[in-house]
């Protein structure tokens, strides 16, 4: 396409019927109103949990146990030696026979709370063991009870794990040497902050605003500020194309599609962070979506627009602007499986605009989906798609709240006593900022994405149809890249490793440090990381995890570099640069403004 040839500013595609969701729709048909608006109104108090699902998994539990005389027996024999133990430990400590700071239990590695030495001291030394010991007693009721599901199992000991969480010694100013060496220091202002701090994080709630700190990374001024153009819009996104930083480029064009429940600039952070940068500076040619925050008009939008309107126009559109070369696309979270399923359904059409395909944490197989699933069966996705039907989205703070709770120790109480006890004020990141930015959900997409996928897995059990046609992984021939992150509590990497089970593609699989975010937003020079990756041949045998982890030796530095130099080999040469798609504004564009 020459330059100044203008793409449709507003492209209209008309929705199909949308024969996947005839049967959700003939179950709403069922589902009485009133009990709806009653969930409805429920889920504003337990942050889009299931009362019944919880209530459930605890009868199992508890029916099971009530049944099994030989695990009540080996839980008081438990419980009695473990209060011997502290006992005895206690007594040796204070008879001067041990050290002062010697433990009869340790935390576990991820357990920080109690890491402070005046957490060694009496009586604070025995206030914690005697936590971490009824936690571990805890761990064995809750565990190995037979008879009793894994969902349920799993759902019971994490409910027990934020109980005793919120109950732990580190919480309250009592039993927490070093909050009550601060208050008794400060006579008390660092309680009288803390609650000054309380009190302006919830009027922010309330007046829907963004927590402290965060305008100090406003979008297009501090974070997502790579230089680009909008080149298409349409209802559901907006595509940037992002100016060249470099003489030349490489020919292939990359395509990155973020998860529609995040911004998209969490891959164009700060410029020291960010990835789309890192790529323009390396002579890429960059497109990134930009979803639409839905919003009430938008319920009805469901997997198949999000296909069509999101990846397919996008790659038409680049494909309209860079036409001579195959694209390298990226998918991310949401993003990635979405990805997935469009390039099966262009593999099955016999397409090929699509040069390779890159997963970051994204997942293809959802029977191991991690700590997630605890929030999703059938009575959990009912009582949130009466919630969705109510207000025709998922709110963000209802999101927020499951993905808080995965990692509650980090998000939720340890905040509480730097910020509301000790009075201090967690420093804001440019991730953090990102991260309070959330998005909303549409009620079909987000029904059907849980039931077509979490709940039924249909992508794998070849069910999924896309315009009617069922689509397999398999039909996927093009190079994979894959990234998994050690700490993931979102896409497990072991799950995200089963692609290799799906398609007989050339795949390389890397598995590198940190979390579902941090460890994808990960630019060279920053904090050091390590990672692993190999490839395994098109049609070669198949490698399990820990074999794979034990023949992949580690490397140091960011994963950017392995993936970059991944992208320059399956590229050509450096030319001369592309045109231009005709702009309707420039980046960030104004979806990602939609609040």
């Amino acid at each position: 396409m020459a330059e100044g040839t203008s793409l449709p500013r507003q492209v209209e595609i008309p929705l199909l019927p949308d024969q996947a969701g005839l049967a959700e729709a003939a179950l709403d048909e069922r589902r009485s109103p009133v009990d709806r608006l009653v969930h409805a109104w429920m889920g504003r108090a337990t942050l889009g949990l299931s009362p019944a699902s919880l209530i459930a998994a605890y009868h199992d539990w508890m029916a099971h146990l009530r049944m099994a005389p030989g695990k009540q027996q080996l839980l008081l024999e438990k419980a009695v030696r473990k209060s011997l133990r502290l006992a005895v430990h206690a007594g040796a400590v204070m008879a001067g026979r041990l050290p002062q700071g010697a433990r009869c239990i340790e935390p576990l590695p991820q357990d920080h709370r109690f890491d402070s030495p005046s957490w060694q001291q009496f009586p604070f030394n025995l206030i914690h063991q005697s936590f971490l010991l009824t936690q571990q007693w805890w761990h064995v009721a809750t565990t190995d009870v037979a008879g009793v599901s894994r969902h349920h199992e799993e759902v019971v000991s994490f409910t027990a794990r934020q109980l005793l969480d919120m109950l732990s010694p580190s919480n309250f100013v009592w039993t927490n040497p070093d909050l009550l060496a601060a208050t008794q220091a400060s006579a008390g202002r660092n309680l009288i902050q803390g609650a000054t701090n309380l009190v302006e994080d919830w009027a922010r709630i309330v007046l829907d605003q963004p927590p402290v700190g965060a305008e100090a990374f406003e979008v297009g001024r501090d974070v997502a500020v790579t230089p680009g153009r909008v080149v298409f819009r349409n209802r559901l996104i907006e595509l940037i194309q992002y100016d060249a930083q470099t003489p030349a480029v490489h020919p292939e064009p990359v395509l990155i599609v973020p998860a529609w429940i995040m911004k998209y600039y969490i891959l164009d952070l700060s410029p020291e962070n960010s990835l789309v940068r890192w790529l323009v500076e390396r002579g890429h040619t960059v497109f990134m979506v930009s979803w639409k925050n839905p919003d009430a008009g938008d319920r009805e939008l469901g997997m198949d627009e999000y296909l069509r309107l999101g990846v397919e126009a996008a790659v038409s559109a680049v494909h309209g602007i860079v036409p001579a070369a195959g694209i390298h696309t990226v998918g991310y979270c949401l993003g990635g499986t979405l990805l997935t399923i469009a390039l099966a359904a262009m593999a099955h059409r016999a397409e090929n605009r699509v040069r390779s395909m890159t997963l970051l944490a994204a997942q293809t197989d959802f029977t191991d989906a991690g700590e997630l699933t605890l929030f999703i069966d059938e009575s959990q996705v009912t009582f949130l798609e009466d919630i969705m039907w109510h207000q025709g989205y998922l709110d963000t703070r209802q999101m927020a709240g499951a993905f808080q709770l995965l990692r509650s120790n980090d998000l939720i109480w340890s905040r509480l006593v730097h910020d509301y006890l000790m009075g201090g004020r967690t420093k804001m990141t440019d991730l953090m900022a990102w991260n309070a930015d959330a998005t909303r959900m549409p009620y079909r997409m987000h029904s059907e994405y849980l039931r077509r996928l979490f709940l039924n897995d249909d992508l794998v059990e070849g069910r999924y149809a896309v315009e009617g046609q069922t689509v397999a992984v398999s039909d996927i021939r093009v190079p994979i890249f894959a990234v998994g992150t050690e700490r993931d509590h979102v896409a497990p990497w072991h799950s995200v490793y089963k692609i290799h089970l799906q398609t007989d593609a050339e795949i390389t699989f890397l598995l590198t440090e940190g979390g579902h975010n941090a460890g994808i937003v990960s630019a060279p020079g920053g904090r050091k990381r390590r990672y692993r990756v190999a490839t395994r041949a098109q049609g070669a045998p198949f490698l399990d995890p820990q074999t794979w982890v034990d023949r992949a030796d580690p490397r140091e530095g960011s994963w950017w570099t392995a993936w970059g130099d991944w992208l320059a080999a399956r590229s050509g040469p450096p030319g001369p640069l592309p045109v231009l798609g005709s702009s309707l504004g420039p980046a960030p564009g104004r979806y990602v403004f939609d609040r």
